[in-house]
């Protein structure tokens, strides 16, 4: 077996539990009159997002804010998502039947065109801004970072991995002051992460997932991870399932036994 170890070392917050984070951040950037930078992938993640403050703010768990959805990408997806609402799940179909959008709310703002992109700065009410790309490579989040992340007031909110060498991981791991684009940052801004939001598995779903087939494994090859994550991840499968795992070193060569 070949696996991955992203999150081979530790567990995310559950479905409720990153409701509640999301939530609480959202309701602090609003009380601070701030600005709420989230980078995001364009697919699943951006959609998923939308459909959990869509049920915030229907149900009245937040105050109104406004949210700017400010990724061409991620409208676009979102256009398919609504085209094809068949796909969706029962509890979904039946909002979909009721009239109720699960991807609109009072409050969002979808801008498409770079014109409508820039105007967003000059919006001074407490604000998400929903962009990508996900690990801040590119994309319309970095003039955004550019612009807030100097500000105390502004949170920046990664809900995704963010790979070793990116401008994510650099923030995430609190770099003060850093290059985007061709202008240096200084980084006043709040860091905060939420990891329920990740399509990789944790710790505890990759070994469950090596468990179900544990008595027919040769060897397990725990790969696609930093390494304490994958090391960890390879002793846990030695120590509970009494797999043999290995974590492979770059360029070493592996004889399997079919």
């Amino acid at each position: 077996m070949v696996m991955e170890s992203v999150y081979g070392d530790r567990n995310h917050e559950d479905v409720e539990g990153r409701g509640k984070l999301l939530r609480r951040i959202i309701e602090e950037t609003r009380n601070k009159n701030g600005t709420l930078l989230i980078p995001a992938f364009s697919l699943q993640r951006t959609q998923t997002l939308l459909f959990e403050i869509n049920k915030m703010v229907e149900d009245k768990e937040i105050q109104p804010i406004d949210v700017y959805l400010d990724t061409p990408l991620g409208i676009r997806i979102l256009d398919i998502y609504r085209k094809y609402p068949e796909h969706f799940n029962d509890r979904i179909k039946s909002r979909l039947d009721a009239g109720d959008d699960p991807f609109d709310f009072s409050g969002l703002t979808l801008t498409p065109k770079s014109s409508e992109s820039r105007k967003i700065v000059r919006e001074k009410n407490p604000k998400i801004i929903i962009a990508g790309s996900g690990m801040s490579h590119g994309g319309r989040i970095r003039a955004h970072e550019i612009e807030f992340l100097g500000d105390k007031k502004t949170t920046l909110l990664f809900v995704g991995y963010q790979s070793v060498g990116s401008l994510g991981r650099r923030l995430q791991d609190g770099q003060k002051r850093t290059r985007i684009d061709d202008e240096w940052v200084t980084v006043r801004a709040d860091i905060r992460s939420i990891t329920g939001y990740s399509a990789h598995k944790e710790m505890d779903q990759l070994i469950d997932f090596v468990e179900q087939t544990a008595p027919s494994l040769k060897e397990v090859f725990v790969v696609m991870g930093e390494p304490k994550s994958s090391l960890f991840l390879t002793q846990r499968l030695r120590d509970f399932l009494g797999v043999n795992a290995i974590a492979p070193e770059s360029g070493a060569s592996y004889f399997i036994d079919w």
